[in-house]
């Protein structure tokens, strides 16, 4: 049996759908926000997830990587926004509340702040199920990540910016949030591939299976059918050639803010 960690949040669905709807066999999701399934990894309490991108960089050495699969944008994202009452380039020492349960999003403002505009707030990180307004309560911005972002809507005076989109401007390549990432040592070899299988098959119909993905998964995810499967067009599930230099910038970024060694490539769960 293969544990499979799921995000729980809307842009993980599409790929793990089958498993969550009890379709595929050989498989235990295990749910959690990704820094929750960052952890879970580290530990050996599941076998594969969608890990944070930055989690990769930061332990290389410990992971290999499912080829073709990521959550990734090319544009907007929708789902990782910073909301302030300033302009960023004012933000220099300014307290910035950032979701705790996040970890590649942080470090991707780092990047954007600091090495795009030269400034450096002091983060903090909050929980975004218990603070539902972090800059109302004296914060000069914050960083809201997942489905909580997708329904974010600014208060009169604020700004949102939509990091995604930021970040293809900067940098003119897409951004990967999460790969699916394995453990190794003893991991089942065969049910692994399988599983990779039927995630590159799942991946490969997407398209074509939208609108009804959306019509059964919105109720349960709080949102429309039509919002959803705009906010899933957007997205990229793939990991091109394209999309890996953007992951390998950022990982360059991040050595460069300290905030993970050096990765000069990727390892691969069927080529390392």
């Amino acid at each position: 049996m293969i544990r499979l960690g799921h995000i729980d949040y809307s842009n993980c669905v599409p790929l793990h759908a089958p498993f969550l709807e009890g379709e595929a066999g050989g498989v235990e999701i295990v749910r959690g926000v990704p820094s929750e399934l960052n952890a879970a990894l580290a530990a050996g309490e599941i076998d594969v997830a969608p890990c944070s991108s930055i989690e990769y960089a930061r332990h290389a050495d410990r992971y290999r990587i499912l080829p073709g699969l990521a959550i990734a944008s090319d544009g907007p994202v929708r789902s990782i926004l910073l909301e302030s009452a300033v302009d960023v380039r004012d933000l220099g020492g300014a307290e910035v509340r950032v979701a705790a349960a996040s970890a590649t999003s942080v470090v991707l403002l780092r990047a954007w702040l600091e090495l795009r505009h030269g400034v450096a707030p002091k983060l903090v990180p909050f929980d975004q199920a218990a603070e539902p307004d972090p800059v109302g309560a004296g914060a000069a911005a914050a960083l809201w990540i997942g489905d909580a972002a997708l329904k974010r809507q600014a208060s009169p005076g604020r700004r949102l910016y939509d990091l995604g989109e930021a970040w293809s401007d900067w940098v003119g390549l897409p951004f990967v949030y999460a790969v699916w990432q394995v453990r190794g040592g003893t991991v089942d070899e065969a049910g692994l591939a399988a599983l990779h299988r039927r995630l590159l098959e799942q991946r490969d119909r997407l398209t074509t299976t939208w609108p009804a993905l959306a019509t059964r998964w919105a109720p349960r995810l709080g949102t429309d059918a039509v919002r959803l499967v705009a906010y899933w067009r957007d997205l990229r599930f793939g990991l091109d050639e394209v999309t890996q230099r953007g992951l390998l910038r950022f990982f360059a970024l991040a050595a460069e803010l300290g905030e993970a060694p050096p990765i000069a490539r990727l390892c691969w769960f069927d080529a390392c």
